[in-house]
């Protein structure tokens, strides 16, 4: 994982968006598994760089996917989901969480937006009070939820049937 945009390092991450506020830019993180990238995805990423400046995308650990999710995902090791998302350009810097939520790493870096899909609203959002206990603010952005990892599996799966 050589991107430069991977950041692993909580502490260095942190200085990096100091650095970035200093210059008055706005922060802002989206989380999430990101494992097979459809077009909601890239919608709701397009959408969150809009709302600010610098783009931060938290991606769940394998291991917290595989506790949160389902045991037999993610279809893609969190070594390659870095570098997919990476290679995004409207991202600026990926970084990878192990915990269930993302609420420590919202503390720790406190973003200025806190960015998720169309799958939340800003009440059932599970991160807001973290977000708004710091003076951040929730968006929820991209399109109706109509995509999803789970939906493409069974897409191909029900494919690989026909044909095999």
């Amino acid at each position: 994982m050589t991107s430069e945009k991977f950041v692993p390092d909580l502490e260095r991450m942190r200085k990096l968006l100091d650095e970035h506020r200093s210059r008055k830019e706005l922060v802002v993180l989206s989380n999430g598994a990101f494992d097979l990238l459809h077009v909601g995805h890239i919608r709701c990423l397009k959408a969150a760089k809009e709302l600010g400046d610098v783009l931060v995308i938290a991606l769940n650990s394998d291991r917290s996917i595989r506790e949160y999710k389902d045991s037999s995902l993610p279809v893609n090791p969190q070594k390659e989901r870095v570098e997919i998302v990476s290679a995004l350009e409207m991202v600026d810097y990926v970084t990878i969480f192990d915990e269930p939520s993302a609420d420590k790493l919202l503390l720790a870096l406190r973003p200025d937006i806190h960015a998720k899909g169309t799958d939340y609203t800003e009440e059932t959002l599970p991160e807001r009070d973290t977000v708004l206990s710091y003076g951040g603010r929730v968006a929820i952005v991209g399109d109706p939820k109509d995509h999803s990892t789970t939906d493409l599996i069974q897409r191909v799966a029900r494919i690989a049937r026909e044909k095999g």
